[in-house]
């Protein structure tokens, strides 16, 4: 497969988002599908109310529509590509659930944490189940070094954590104008380079399509935001980028590439146990970038910020993997 062909993915699903866009927005405009703002969260947060959501509809079209084309034009779909379609369709759909019950029902919390737990599990459990059965590895690497260790079914039990916790992990970093848009261009985009260097073509032009498909999604989710990815986005992202990383046996190498995404879990982990068992709050607001909002910092030197230190984290992860 000529290397062209990651350019050619990138403006595809970037174009395809860039102009269905204009045309969505106003759409769920009209439906009155508008965020609704926790009244817990940031005062400042309370003028993006209405703003619309569900925006990662238009960023999984992109994705699924350049996969499917630009594989088949080039090759056939293989079962790994199926896999990684069926576990992005499938987050997503968990998610605009989510944001149906959100925007229609007016109840801001959505599904249950036990539903969304429920259906979490519920897909991973199934592409564990064909990826088993496909006949891909049980083994885990371990990064920087040639050695790895064959799990067997046990994998099965790192894999559902790796699918829900990643889903979780990404969606709890959805809170600011850009911050997720551009943390997941970066580690899908250091995913898509090591794919690639592993000769493993389907499952970099995957990436680099969902790249192209946040990128665009950018434009219009920067601050100030037009539109919000939602659920719908996020818990896809969080799925894919999961399962990128078991297709690619570069599982513990997420924690690092997807460092932003560890961070701002453990801040909400670290502040619930504060608080549990002391009465204090670590942080002034969990996740961490409300922290540092609340601290005085504007929501664009946030957002940098954390995209710079997702950078970082992505060539470390490359770093180690490529050149160590």
């Amino acid at each position: 497969m000529p290397e062209q062909i990651i350019v050619v993915a990138m403006a595809v699903s970037f174009l395809i988002t860039v102009i269905l866009s204009p045309l969505f927005i106003p759409f769920l405009r009209r439906l009155k599908f508008g965020q609704s703002i926790r009244e817990e969260g940031p005062k400042s947060h309370q003028k993006k109310s209405g703003t619309p959501t569900m925006g990662g509809i238009m960023i999984l079209l992109a994705i699924i529509a350049t996969t499917v084309w630009v594989t088949s034009k080039f090759g056939s779909l293989s079962a790994g590509t199926y896999l990684l379609l069926f576990v992005t369709i499938g987050y997503g759909v968990l998610g605009f659930l989510d944001d149906m019950i959100k925007v229609v029902m007016k109840r801001n919390l959505g599904l249950t944490s036990r539903q969304k737990f429920i259906g979490q599990l519920l897909i991973a459990a199934i592409f564990f189940a064909v990826y088993r059965e496909s006949g891909f590895s049980t083994a885990l690497h371990i990064p920087g070094v040639d050695w790895s260790v064959d799990l067997g079914w046990a994998y099965g039990v790192l894999l559902l954590f790796m699918l829900v916790g990643g889903s979780n992990a990404v969606n709890l970093t959805d809170g600011l104008d850009g911050l997720l848009a551009g943390t997941a261009a970066i580690a899908f985009g250091a995913y898509a380079v090591l794919a690639w260097n592993q000769g493993q073509y389907d499952v970099a032009v995957f990436c680099v399509a969902v790249v192209g498909a946040v990128l665009g999604f950018l434009v219009f989710n920067a601050h100030p935001a037009k539109v919000f990815m939602g659920d719908t986005g996020s818990l896809a992202l969080g799925g894919a980028i999961a399962a990128v990383a078991v297709l690619t046996k570069l599982e513990l190498l997420l924690v690092i590439i997807g460092g932003v995404f560890v961070i701002e879990t453990l801040s909400v982990i670290i502040q619930v146990a504060s608080f549990k068992t002391t009465g204090r709050r670590v942080f002034r607001m969990s996740p961490l970038h409300h922290h540092y909002e609340l601290v005085g910092w504007s929501e664009w030197r946030i957002v940098v910020t954390f995209w710079a230190v997702g950078l970082l984290f992505a060539m470390l992860g490359i770093y180690i993997e490529v050149w160590m």
